[in-house]
């Protein structure tokens, strides 16, 4: 007899997301208070399952674990953009990430995603973190989940968090220091330096570019807490005695759990 995960496979090629999470949230697991989960990508041993969500899981700081609405976690082959109806661009629709289609076979590159939330429809239900994790390894699929759990808890994180991090920014933009996290804080941030000649303190643009900077750093520092990962140097990579300071004031503000640290050094002690 085939199984739960055999019949979601048969059943995905022409389900949107929402679809898809509807028909099978009755048969997800529940994994401690916050999040539930359904496999429906590739047999998944208890092993796979720790890597995929338990562990990750356990090294989240309590503050933003409690900062996260319910989620559904959807493991799926591969997530797929659909098409646009019609042939011209005027008459595209805004894209919905829950008319995402979960589909079995490769899709082009083009379309293909690597993941789609979707926030909680109503008071009760869950929000939709759903993943394809085929031809994605591990780390990769790491840093996605981290940084779809950043997004999802910054609405409920101590507004003075954030205030925090932004003076960070404040000064580091004052000394002029180069580079950024990631690619879309690295994005914001030339945006905001192009557009504004000097610092102006809060505008819009450096808002905007202090809420990418901060999903890229805690995404940067969860990651850590989990996982023995490396800061990859290059041309935009913000120089290591900064980055160490933003990680510092993310360990203050959200304490690891017992057990954990983002610092290789802490644990020896």
């Amino acid at each position: 007899m085939p199984s739960s995960s055999d019949l979601a496979l048969e059943s995905a090629a022409k389900l949107h997301l929402g679809e898809f999470a509807e028909r099978f949230r009755p048969e997800s697991v529940p994994l401690g208070d916050t999040f539930t989960y359904f496999v429906a990508a590739v047999p998944v041993g208890e092993e796979d399952m720790r890597e995929y969500l338990e562990e990750p899981v356990e090294a989240l700081p309590a503050l933003v674990r409690a900062a996260l609405p319910k989620l559904l976690v959807l493991l799926v082959p591969y997530l797929e953009r659909p098409a646009a109806p019609g042939k011209h661009k005027a008459a595209r629709p805004t894209f919905l990430p829950q008319d995402s289609l979960v589909v079995i076979d490769p899709p082009d590159e083009k379309v293909r995603l690597t993941l789609a939330y979707v926030p909680s429809a109503a008071e009760g239900q869950p929000g939709i973190l759903a993943f394809g994790v085929k031809d994605i390894d591990m780390s990769e699929y790491h840093f996605h989940l981290f940084n779809a759990l950043s997004r999802a808890a910054f609405d409920r994180l101590p507004e003075a968090a954030f205030s925090g991090y932004m003076d960070l920014l404040r000064v580091e933009l004052k000394a002029r220091v180069h580079g950024e996290v990631d690619q879309l804080s690295w994005a914001a941030k030339q945006n905001l330096l192009n557009k504004q000649a000097s610092f102006r303190g809060e505008t819009k643009l450096f808002r905007e570019y202090a809420r990418e900077s901060f999903f890229d750093t805690l995404t940067l520092y969860l990651h850590g807490l989990c996982c023995d990962i490396d800061v990859e140097p290059g041309p935009r990579q913000i120089a290591s005695r900064h980055l160490r300071k933003r990680l510092e004031y993310l360990r203050a503000q959200f304490p690891p759990p017992e057990g954990y640290a983002v610092f290789p050094e802490e644990l020896k002690n």
